[in-house]
């Protein structure tokens, strides 16, 4: 019975650790996200700059997996290359090691439990604040003392392994099997961190099975490699079923790491005996001598690597590329079915930085109507079978665009059920806005095609003077989505409003032209009944679909 207390004590520990991490690491990328997102798109132009930026964001957010978030958002949006993406995650593995420190350096050499509690008194002030980056700090707080809690508990939950003879023969007999063991543990390192889904959780595990005298420093070696190994498998299960961008973006990050764990294998033993020098220089004892010194050496072992492993592989990033690229080849009909380019299939808890995400996948949106609109003209154009063609394909795009509403607004409305900024909260609802007006867009261009289908069933044919003049319609009502994409790319804050609006009372006052002119044609019998339907109905719909676009623009403004 009471090996089952102590294995949920154990477990209950780790969890209470997991989630003070979550907590600090939402907190920091509420209080930072946009400061993280700009640094990491305008610091990336050089690889070595690109491993810089990615180690200064991860250890702030501390979290490796909204630093990649943001990456494949920025490779996706244009803002970043594919060889700028891998720089920065090859940074964000170094960032990463800083946990590792905090847990070693803080969590294991003191006792943070007798202060994590007055921590979480100072922290009240600021949680019932009414000022919401008060309320994220103080959740800093919280999260953070939560995290030294819990490695307390999970410390103090952990049994002295001289008490079990049967499990210390045990693990001694796997662990004195030469380069075997070595390799068995890299696989169970590898094993754990995708059970437990987290890097940070994984190696406060083994840093504190070493403080203990579970497992030695040879073994507790082997499990963070197993760890780098492990965390990567998570990112490409996450991106199987993404966009081949996001494939390539992670699958790079196992080619990466996969590729250092074989390098540093070869070394293994050298290493450790150099990583063992340096803790005796900087602490005094061996790790090899004394438990209580593994886990500086742990962290000095996982930082040496991971530094090492990207100084190295830095200069293989083209070939890096080739491979995932080969591996990962482009789809051809991306565009021509429904298929979110940005937005995971499972929901990324990165609060914030997911809104990010929401803005590629709606800028994808706003190209998809461009093109849709643009068939219009090819439609004019195509006789036969290519005209069936083509107002399939604008059918097939309307029904993309009514699924991208859905889809996006789910997951903004899935954001927004997290505890986000006033900032965030109001920008959520500007692209609620824009996608419903997107999908409007849709609709009107699909119903401009229906209209043009049953001119020419009905054998409805318009002179020269009036096509020309929808022609005109037509090319304003083109500028103005162009104006509006423009808008949708660029930052919200820097939009081009006035044009927007200019071209906005154009159209109107051009529709005012057409309609007066119509009404005179009626009156004067220049054409009959048949051709003036089809003629006032087509230009009043480009005009109502204008409106929707200026909606969009103005929902922007709004942000």
């Amino acid at each position: 019975m009471n090996v089952i207390i102590n294995i949920l004590v154990t477990i209950g520990s780790l969890g209470i650790f997991l989630y003070g991490m979550k907590l600090m690491s939402e907190s920091l990328q509420k209080l930072a996200g946009n400061k993280m997102r700009n640094i990491l798109s305008r610091m990336t132009s050089k690889p070595f700059n690109g491993i810089l930026t990615g180690t200064f964001v991860t250890t702030v957010i501390q979290s490796s997996s909204a630093t990649t978030v943001m990456v494949v958002s920025f490779v996706n949006a244009g803002l970043l290359s594919l060889a700028g993406a891998i720089a920065v995650i090859m940074g964000a593995n170094i960032g990463t090691t800083a946990t590792a420190w905090i847990i070693s350096l803080l969590g294991l050499k003191f006792s943070m439990a007798e202060l994590a509690i007055p921590i979480v008194a100072l922290a009240i002030p600021f949680i019932f604040s009414k000022h919401s980056k008060r309320k994220t700090i103080g959740e800093f707080i919280i999260g953070f003392s939560l995290l030294f809690l819990g490695i307390e508990f999970m410390k103090d939950s952990i049994p002295d392994i001289n008490n079990y003879p049967d499990v210390l023969e045990f693990i001694a007999q796997y662990s004195n099997m030469g380069y075997w063991s070595v390799l068995l543990f890299v696989l169970i390192g590898t094993i754990l961190t995708l059970i437990v889904q987290s890097s940070s959780a994984t190696m406060a595990i083994t840093l504190l099975m070493c403080s203990q005298g579970w497992i030695s420093f040879e073994v507790g070696a082997a499990m963070v490699l197993g760890e780098n190994i492990g965390t990567t498998i998570t990112a490409n299960l996450a991106a199987a079923v993404a966009n081949r961008t996001a494939k390539r973006a992670a699958l790079s990050h196992m080619v990466f790491n996969v590729i250092g764990v074989i390098w540093m294998l070869i070394v293994f033993y050298p290493f450790l005996k150099l990583v063992a020098y340096i803790t005796v220089m900087a602490e005094g004892v061996s790790p090899y001598m004394s438990a209580a010194a593994i886990p500086v050496a742990l962290s000095t072992f996982h930082s040496l690597f991971n530094i090492t492993n990207t100084l190295v592989m830095v200069w293989f990033i083209p070939q890096i590329i080739k491979i995932v690229t080969y591996l990962i080849k482009p789809d051809s009909e991306e565009t021509e079915n429904f298929r979110l380019r940005y937005i995971p299939s499972t929901f990324v808890s990165t609060s914030e930085l997911d809104i990010e995400t929401a803005k590629q996948e709606i800028e994808v949106f706003g190209d998809r109507l461009v093109k849709m609109f643009g068939f219009l003209k090819d439609l004019d154009k195509s006789k036969g079978e290519e005209y069936d063609k083509v107002l399939a394909r604008i059918a097939k795009y309307e029904d993309i665009t009514d699924n991208m509403e859905i889809e996006i607004a789910r997951y903004l409305t899935h954001i927004s059920e997290s505890e986000i900024s006033t900032q965030g909260s109001e920008r959520i609802s500007s692209m609620l806005r824009i996608i419903d007006n997107l999908e409007s867009i849709g609709d009107s261009i699909y119903q401009l095609s229906l209209m043009k289908q049953n001119q020419q069933d009905n054998k409805v044919v318009l002179d020269n003077q009036l096509t020309a003049k929808l022609s005109t319609m037509y090319d304003m009502v083109e500028k103005s989505l162009n104006i509006m994409n423009s808008n949708l790319h660029g930052e919200y804050s820097k939009i081009d409003i006035d044009t927007a609006e200019n071209m906005e009372h154009e159209i109107n006052h051009y529709r005012d032209t057409l309609r007066n002119e119509h009404l005179e044609a009626i009156k004067s019998g220049y054409y009959n009944y048949e051709i003036g339907t089809a003629y006032s109905g087509i230009y009043a719909l480009y005009e109502k679909t204008a409106d929707f676009v200026i909606n969009v623009s103005e929902a922007i403004n709004k942000d």
